[in-house]
């Protein structure tokens, strides 16, 4: 039996639903169907958007045999199953594999359509949730176009969602729908269509009536908001989180946190806010470190569904608190100086002395600081070839400030 999706998947380019960037009048996509002119593809973006509406309207009217292959299951004997079939009568008009979820197809065995690629041999439309230049070969995607797709406008589902209800009429019962509940399935999708028809079918289903009004009390009973998330995005979201914070954004920030925390990423969230008040608020406040590794660690002793307040408590007092990036630019001055100079030596003073025969090597003349006033005395630290470097450049702010005056004053 068909699901809704299928039933009522769009035949012809005017009937696919937004990704208007790509395939509106004059548009590169658009003209590449029209044309039958079909290249490489790679269609990448969230599920249930149409990526594969496109790769099966492109096939379809193209004069090649088309090979469907999923990247979970697909092996290069396929790959090899699909090439025997060039010089035949089946493939003498050449041949389209539309490759979905390419991502889960390991860049070794991606490697095994790529010589037919280089010949013209095949054509490729692969699909894929994750950013194709995260996981798809260097090689492949020289050899292809690119095309992301956007998340479906909650009016476009809408303007579906009417069709499917109209048609779901049959000889023995009809179906309406409220507008507020169309709008409630649009909003809770996420902009994913497919989502969008499942919930309206299951409530079709499960309700065997002559007479079916759809309302929103129908849909909430059947359905909840969930995120899609996949790494892609989360790289995205947890890119936001760190640079709402740096820039004191805390609104920005906090959405970023919810959106990674239902997209269920709380593990890796914990772990990037350990990071950011190092990273960005640093030295800046000193003591705000240890407060916030005491919410982070609550955050997992607790966890969800409380633990989400507690990260937030962690992520209010980052992003509006003064910042400083000094303990990042210094530690990275340094390791640059590790891996790229030729440090020296160690100062003969400054080496383990803990054991007999330190003296005869010349370990020797160290000054211990809490023997002189102020616990401070001049002496040279640094290895011989790095003297003079200076790594650590305290910020403008109250407390780096404070410490800096401090030191002029000791150090003179």
């Amino acid at each position: 039996m068909q699901t809704l999706a299928d039933k009522f998947r769009p035949t012809c380019v005017d009937d696919i639903v937004g990704q208007e960037h790509i395939l509106g009048k004059g548009k590169v996509l658009r003209r590449l169907i029209e044309s039958k002119n079909v290249s490489n593809l790679i269609l990448f973006g969230n599920p249930g958007i149409g990526k594969t509406t496109i790769a099966n309207l492109i096939a379809k009217l193209s004069d090649k045999k088309l090979f469907k292959l999923n990247g979970t299951t697909a092996s290069v004997k396929d790959i090899q199953e699909i090439a025997k079939t060039l010089n035949t009568l089946e493939g003498c008009n050449g041949i389209i594999v539309y490759l979905d979820e390419i991502h889960a197809f390991s860049k070794n065995r991606q490697s095994s359509i790529l010589s037919y690629l280089e010949t013209g041999q095949i054509t490729l439309i692969a699909s894929t949730t994750e950013n194709p230049y995260h996981s798809i070969h260097p090689a492949i995607l020289s050899r292809c176009m690119v095309f992301e797709l956007k998340p479906i406008s909650n009016e476009d589902i809408v303007k579906r969602l009417k069709i499917c209800v109209n048609k779901a009429s049959d000889s023995w019962r009809s179906v309406s729908c409220d507008d507020a509940a169309l709008e409630y399935i649009a909003n809770i999708s996420n902009g994913d269509l497919r989502k969008a028809i499942s919930i309206l079918e299951i409530i079709i289903n499960s309700h065997l009536i002559e007479e079916l009004h759809i309302d929103t009390d129908m849909v909430k009973e059947v359905s909840q908001k969930n995120i899609y998330m996949n790494k892609s995005d989360y790289y995205d979201w947890i890119s936001m989180l760190q640079k709402s914070v740096r820039g004191s954004q805390v609104d920005a920030a906090l959405i970023s946190l919810a959106a990674l925390i239902k997209g269920g990423y709380l593990e890796e969230t914990i772990r990037r806010i350990f990071v950011i008040a190092s990273e960005d608020v640093g030295v800046a406040m000193g003591g705000m470190y240890a407060t916030v590794a005491s919410l982070l660690n609550a955050a997992k002793m607790v966890g969800l569904p409380e633990a989400s307040i507690i990260l937030s408590h962690a992520v209010i007092l980052l992003a509006t608190s003064p910042k400083s990036n000094s303990a990042y630019t210094a530690i990275k001055a340094a390791m640059n100086d590790v891996e790229n100079v030729n440090i020296g030596d160690i100062q003969p003073y400054l080496r383990d002395a803990h054991y007999s025969g330190a003296e005869k090597l010349g370990r020797t003349g160290y000054k211990y600081p809490h023997d002189y006033p102020n616990n401070y005395v001049e002496q040279e630290y640094m290895p011989e070839n790095l003297k003079g470097r200076v790594y650590y450049k305290p910020g403008n702010n109250k407390y780096e400030n404070a410490i800096k005056e401090y030191w002029k004053k000791i150090k003179g």
